[in-house]
């Protein structure tokens, strides 16, 4: 049966809990130590917002237990998108002093070496979409420790444990998979499955994301944190405190139909709170979708069978208009009026006190990502 450990946690107490809430499930025996730890970060905005990319006290927590733990040969790592910079970002969301206190290092996926791959398992979308399939090659026969938040997404309902892979086995051009996104995160499940030692994930749930998610979502006090070796029953364990029904997500359905994992929330054992606590947690959350979401669905869909006109405006240099809007409307416009509004709220509460607390550090000195052609 599959484990999700699931506990409450406050500011006060909350680096201690990662330890505690990765114990419940024994992720010892899931990751050896003999074998390179991967921490695949998530930076879903170069700027920080509430409940958008992983919180310092989540990379502290877990960095804080693995030390404590002795494990040799950890380090962080998190991809380029057409709409975020990975040294920027892990300076803005506050990554860097704690990485250089627990003497770790951070690499954007960019600047290291990747290597083609064929995977084992049939695929559902891979293939079609990208033709030959392509991942860092640091990733073979390693750990990983996925850094998901619990919160909406526009293109998928719900993000997590599987979505988080998204930013890492994929290169700057993985926006072409939102035409398939729910088949594709199962397809890299798959692949995870087929060249990690060990899988793990922790989601937090401290500040989770209500709305138009990955980015510009309302940012709610969940109090809770989640651990678990199975990232389709952490997912699934997830949506159901969202206020999701697992089974009805596609990603999850696929996903646990296929034998990846398990989204029955029935054959799933969660610890650290009884089934009627578990029962009585639900935050009423909705999905929407931001403009950005919403037209790149619409235009996508639109010419996905007009081939000629599909692969002019998202093969081509047409696409840096699309990228320019994006940039335009999150940072220009929403980030600087509604962004800050309910980032000055959130300052207010006892999160946001914490937040405070941590430092950014130096600005970063680093040789300049590689430009990925995003087409």
């Amino acid at each position: 049966m599959s484990v999700v450990a699931v506990i409450k946690t406050s500011p006060e107490t909350v680096t201690q809990d990662y330890k505690t809430v990765m114990k419940l499930v024994e992720y010892e025996k899931i990751l050896p130590q003999k074998q390179a730890t991967i921490l695949k970060l998530n930076l879903s905005w170069t700027l920080y917002y509430p409940a958008c990319s992983t919180p310092p006290w989540q990379l502290e927590g877990v960095l804080n237990t693995l030390k404590r733990d002795e494990y040799p040969d950890v380090v962080a790592v998190e991809n380029q998108t057409v709409v975020t910079h990975p040294w920027k970002g892990a300076y803005q969301n506050k990554w860097l002093p704690i990485l250089k206190n627990y003497q770790v290092d951070f690499k954007p996926l960019t600047n290291v070496e990747w290597t083609s791959y064929q995977p084992k398992s049939e695929m559902l979308a891979m293939d079609e979409i990208f033709g030959e399939i392509y991942l860092p090659k640091m990733f073979l026969n390693s750990n990983i420790i996925h850094f998901p938040t619990v919160k909406t997404h526009g293109h998928t309902t719900t993000t997590g444990a599987m979505k988080n892979a998204f930013g890492g086995l994929i290169p700057k051009y993985r926006h072409h998979a939102h035409k398939k996104i729910h088949q594709v995160l199962v397809d890299l499940l798959t692949i995870q499955q087929e060249i990690h030692n060990g899988i793990f994930a922790v989601m937090d749930g401290c500040v989770c994301g209500d709305g138009a998610g990955p980015r510009t979502m309302n940012p709610y006090q969940g109090n809770i944190i989640l651990a678990s070796a199975d990232q389709v029953a952490i997912d699934a364990v997830a949506a159901k405190i969202m206020g999701f029904n697992p089974l009805d997500i596609e990603y999850i359905k696929l996903a646990h139909d296929k034998g990846l994992g398990m989204g029955d929330l029935d054959q799933i054992d969660v610890r650290g709170m009884d089934v009627k606590e578990l029962n009585e947690l639900n935050f009423h959350f909705q999905t929407k979708k931001s403009p950005v979401i919403t037209w790149d669905q619409r235009l996508r869909k639109k010419t996905m069978n007009i081939k000629p006109l599909h692969q002019f405006l998202f093969n081509s240099p047409v696409f840096k208009t699309f990228i320019f809007a994006s940039e335009f409307y999150h940072d220009k416009i929403w980030y600087p009026t509604t962004g800050k509004k309910r980032i000055n709220q959130f300052q207010k509460t006892k999160w946001g006190k914490l937040y405070q607390k941590y430092q950014y550090g130096p600005q970063p000195k680093y040789t300049e990502v590689k430009q990925w052609d995003p087409y």
